[in-house]
């Protein structure tokens, strides 16, 4: 696995916010579900990818009825999803090769963001490679106010304007060093641990940022999948 590349795809959701039964990365765009133009979207900027799909076990039958419904034959991994984020993908790791894995990147993507560009793809697997550790991320364009809890009783809540030019909003696909990711996974669970980049954070290492892709959105309600179906 010397110099390859990898993405574990996390795909997860119940579809309890699109107010449906169907998990949300099999809902249908273009006909297709969303989680088969999330792994496109990887072959396409990195043909040849290593791509391990992590799904929760009741899921993963129904998922390959799906490619065989769809004749969809990209190549790909299949990892049982965890009680978390952090064991899911930390499951993906361990479907991993971990011999000869000096030189090896890993993209982490949630399987839901089928939108993200080539270019920031390829960005992201480069600044990796250099600096060990990359996130995708936009500037916020709206205005942003803080909640201030109010500390005498019967008075509501105050708030104050935030500098959004020094916020950004995070993507994916969160892309590593393997060797890095691995030591980093190693870590015992904390309710902290909000994405792979902070747990990278909190092994020590510091997060370099790219820029990410507008249309990189996360299809997570009924108002996303109408942006998605336009999009597409």
């Amino acid at each position: 696995m010397r110099g390859g590349s990898s993405v574990i795809i996390v795909a997860g959701g119940k579809g309890l916010r699109m107010g449906t039964d169907l998990p949300k990365q099999f809902l249908p765009i273009g006909e297709r579900p969303v989680l088969m133009h999330t792994m496109e979207a990887f072959e396409r900027a990195i043909p040849g990818i290593h791509i391990v799909l992590v799904l929760p076990k009741s899921q993963q039958a129904f998922w390959q009825e799906l490619c065989v419904q769809h004749a969809f034959t990209l190549p790909h991994t299949i990892a049982d999803g965890g009680e978390t984020r952090f064991h899911s993908v930390k499951n993906g790791l361990n479907s991993l090769s971990h011999d000869h894995i000096e030189g090896c990147l890993v993209a982490v993507h949630d399987g839901v963001r089928p939108f993200v560009s080539a270019e920031v793809i390829r960005n992201c697997f480069d600044a990796a490679r250099k600096y060990g550790a990359a996130v995708p991320v936009v500037p916020v364009v709206e205005t942003v106010r803080q909640l201030h809890p109010s500390t005498t009783e019967g008075e509501g809540d105050s708030s104050f304007t935030i500098d959004r030019s020094r916020l950004r909003l995070v993507q994916t696909p969160q892309t590593f060093q393997l060797p890095l990711l691995l030591r980093a996974f190693e870590q015992p669970y904390c309710d902290a641990f909000t994405d792979d980049a902070s747990v990278v954070e909190a092994f020590g290492h510091p997060i370099t940022l790219v820029e990410g892709n507008r249309e990189n959105i996360k299809i997570t309600t009924p108002f996303d999948l109408r942006i998605a179906e336009a999009l597409l």
